[in-house]
């Protein structure tokens, strides 16, 4: 007698069924859960995991996937390449930019319908702009708050050639160093 993958009661017929994706072997009542698999009672031997009919349609579809991988040690172009970043200096582009307008935060925050601690946790750079609160900023300010996620920084961080260029080592200042 098999038992009910689901509630674990003993079942003398189990159905066949499929639940989140998973194909489970479960009783009258818990059959109502997921939606019954027709089995193929084509062969008496074989069973759901048969291993000589997954093995071949693997082998193709794994072919298939090696062909759509991109060659040449070059990384693959992704939505993330077109998307613009938050400016490393966003903090600092927005308080010149309210400064040179002549605003207070606090006159900032009513011109753009917004509370004067989002303009002040923006200018310390404690927090990052909302979406709709960045595109206010730069429409009523004139400025950029962004930069391109251009595939072209990503040669800066890589090494070209023989040459080392700088490291991380060369820009940290160290406790006991002086200058």
């Amino acid at each position: 007698m098999a038992q009910c993958e689901m509630c674990g009661k003993e079942v003398s017929n189990p159905k066949t069924v499929k639940v989140e994706g998973a194909e489970i072997d479960v009783c009258d009542d818990c059959a109502d859960f997921g939606t019954e698999v027709k089995t193929d009672s084509s062969s008496s031997t074989s069973t759901k995991y048969s291993t000589s009919s997954s093995s071949q349609s693997s082998g193709s579809s794994g072919s298939s996937q090696s062909s759509g991988e991109s060659s040449g040690g070059r990384r693959r172009r992704d939505m993330f390449d077109e998307m613009e970043e938050l400016a490393g200096d966003y903090d600092d582009r927005l308080r010149n930019a309210r400064e040179q307008e002549g605003l207070s935060q606090e006159e900032l925050a009513g011109e753009l319908n917004e509370k004067a601690s989002v303009i002040r946790k923006l200018e310390r750079g404690d927090s990052l702009p909302s979406d709709d609160v960045r595109e206010k900023l730069e429409n009523h300010l004139g400025i950029s708050l962004t930069e391109s996620g251009d595939a072209d920084a990503d040669e800066d961080w890589s090494s070209s050639g023989g040459s080392a260029g700088l490291t991380l080592g060369d820009k940290v200042r160290r406790k006991g160093d002086d200058g």
